[in-house]
């Protein structure tokens, strides 16, 4: 069933488990993280972000994702991860998303709460929820997740998120996008002050690559929602990588492909605690 990030996070909010954010570029992932959460009773979160859009347009792969979710057994958010333009984000929206995100983290503070302002305005007037940023999550290849000064700030949080009516808030504290150079050290003390000033959900992004201890110290000390994209992106490198060792055919490549990402979630949602919940 297709619903929105209020639907699943105020429950694994309220009782201190993780929902998982597996953004999916074509139907073998898609394909993947529904059976997965439909096998483990797990609400799920799925979507695509802008970077990723010259590997899957958004009028090409929405479709498949929005119809996969009203099909599913367990409740599916559709989202759109780190949008950063306006346009891209009505788009999604236009095209069925239940819930968006606008990443303005990386530019004027003051611009970019009017700005998620204005799109949270319009995004609840279509029942969708949207998620915003404070603090930055860089790139782990330019080694961000070292740049304290890019952490959130529990001041700045409690401020933007009164400021613009987001339904929850991704934050900076030790974490960054894609496969890490050095092991990062996440601050938890900082995410649990965060926890404590604020009432809506916190997001952590830039999962692929922590261990199982950090993300359970993670959703224990306040976040709600996991993003996951590299893992995914590694086990279908995994796949492809035997299948052509095997000298296995295109379509059993693919359904190869399916399995070691279906592996993936599976222990991602596991771990996470969101199995068993609906």
């Amino acid at each position: 069933m297709l619903v929105n990030l209020n639907t699943v996070l105020s429950d694994a909010q309220k009782n201190g488990y993780g929902v998982g954010l597996f953004n999916t570029t074509d139907t073998d992932m898609l394909e993947a993280v529904i059976s997965v959460a439909e096998e483990l009773r797990a609400p799920v979160i799925i979507g695509t972000a802008e970077v990723l859009l010259p590997a899957g347009e958004l009028k090409l792969i929405a479709p498949s994702i929005i119809a996969a979710a009203k099909r599913a057994s367990v409740p599916v958010v559709v989202h759109y991860d780190h949008g950063l333009t306006f346009e891209r984000c009505m788009e999604a929206l236009q095209l069925g998303f239940s819930s968006v995100m606008f990443d303005g983290s990386a530019g004027d503070y003051e611009k970019n709460v009017a700005d998620t302002r204005e799109i949270v305005k319009i995004a609840h007037a279509f029942g969708a929820t949207v998620e915003g940023e404070i603090g930055h999550v860089g790139e782990a290849n330019a080694n961000d997740n070292a740049a304290t000064d890019l952490y959130t700030k529990v001041e700045e949080a409690l401020d933007y998120a009164t400021a613009t009516g987001v339904d929850a808030l991704a934050v900076s504290i030790g974490t960054a996008h894609g496969a890490y150079k050095s092991k990062p050290k996440l601050d938890l003390a900082r995410l649990n002050d965060i926890r404590n000033a604020l009432q809506i959900p916190l997001v952590l992004h830039g999962g692929s690559g922590l261990t199982d201890d950090d993300f359970r110290g993670a959703i224990a000390n306040g976040i709600a929602k996991v993003n996951i994209f590299t893992d995914l992106c590694l086990a279908g490198n995994r796949a492809m990588q035997e299948g052509l060792n095997r000298n296995l055919s295109y379509l059993d490549i693919r359904n190869l492909k399916v399995e070691l990402i279906k592996e993936e979630v599976r222990k991602k949602m596991l771990v996470f605690g969101c199995d068993q919940r609906v």
